[in-house]
């Protein structure tokens, strides 16, 4: 496993990546159009009490005392309050968080169990007819925009043939399995399309390697070949993928939990968007920051383990 150190060095990395997405954040809300005070207001708002509002907000404040402010509460857990939902941030976020990373993860597993089986089945029958059987449909799955799949799937096996539910969430662990299939399998139907064509060229590169022939050579069985020589050099590229595809994922919830009308801070970020909620949007786009740094420092880990020359690195 890899060192405390190794850690260490890794999260420290992650301290200029969030002051940076910080700064970007601050200064991309404030080049947003309209006037947050305004959207507050009721109609007949007077001018005084537009510029109270803007006052209890900071906005008549200097952009570099609005930063420092920003930053002292965001390193304390204060996110304000929303604009939109008269409600503080933090608290709004737990309430849809667990909703949006239910749905990642559970994408994920689909997505390995789709191209996992297939991928190995694909790499030991190249260039045969199940391999190109096998490329050829999940090309399709590749071709087309995560969105598209999952209108489809909603069109067709939600809408006409009413195998599952149009959208929403469920209240228990097996109602969110059921609730979430086709958002999930939208989403895992394009992942696991990447993941396959990566495997399966890993796998073949790794089976023609010195070092397999070698241990075929000494009469190794093809059980320990597989596990110890070829699944754990074949995963580093496939793990690195997966997380790039986790963390496009969690920024593209956006449009997934949109589609399936699904209560997690992806919807909430394009509602607070619309709304010009600037504390709302400030604090889910810090969340999705710290989910990808999160994802990305698990790769790291996981990269380490299958490879340890990259604690060197």
């Amino acid at each position: 496993m890899p060192s405390l150190s190794y850690l260490v060095a890794r999260l420290l990395q992650i301290i200029p990546t969030f002051l940076l997405v910080m700064i970007f954040i601050f200064l991309l809300v404030r080049l947003l159009p309209g006037d947050p005070a305004i959207a507050m207001a009721e109609a007949k708002a007077t001018d005084a009490q537009l510029e109270q509002m803007r006052h209890n907000l900071g906005l008549d404040q200097p952009l570099p005392v609005q930063f420092l402010v920003f930053v002292k509460n965001t390193l304390t857990g204060d996110l304000g309050r929303s604009i939109m939902l008269k409600a503080p941030v933090m608290e709004i976020i737990l309430s849809r968080l667990p909703t949006t990373i239910f749905l990642a993860l559970y994408s994920v597993v689909l997505a390995i169990f789709l191209a996992g089986p297939l991928a190995f089945l694909a790499a030991a029958r190249v260039n045969t007819s199940v391999d190109v059987a096998i490329r050829s449909v999940f090309q399709v799955g590749l071709s087309m925009p995560v969105f598209y799949i999952g209108l489809l799937l909603l069109t067709v096996l939600a809408a006409q043939l009413r195998w599952f539910p149009v959208g929403g969430y469920g209240k228990t662990f097996l109602a969110n399995l059921y609730h979430l299939i086709l958002p999930a399998l939208s989403v895992a139907l394009y992942t696991s399309a990447i993941i396959l064509r990566n495997l399966r060229a890993s796998l073949i590169e790794v089976l023609d390697a010195d070092y397999v022939q070698f241990a075929r050579a000494k009469g190794l069985s093809p059980r320990i070949i597989m596990t110890r020589h070829v699944l754990r050099n074949a995963l580093v590229s496939t793990v690195t993928l997966l997380g790039l595809s986790i963390g496009n994922l969690m920024s593209g919830t956006l449009v997934t939990e949109t589609v399936f009308a699904i209560p997690g801070v992806g919807r909430l970020m394009l509602e607070a968007i619309f709304a010009r909620d600037y504390p709302l949007i400030q604090g889910l786009t810090l969340t999705f920051a710290v989910l990808v740094s999160v994802v990305f420092l698990l790769t790291d880990v996981v990269q380490s383990w299958l490879d340890p020359r990259l604690r060197q690195s």
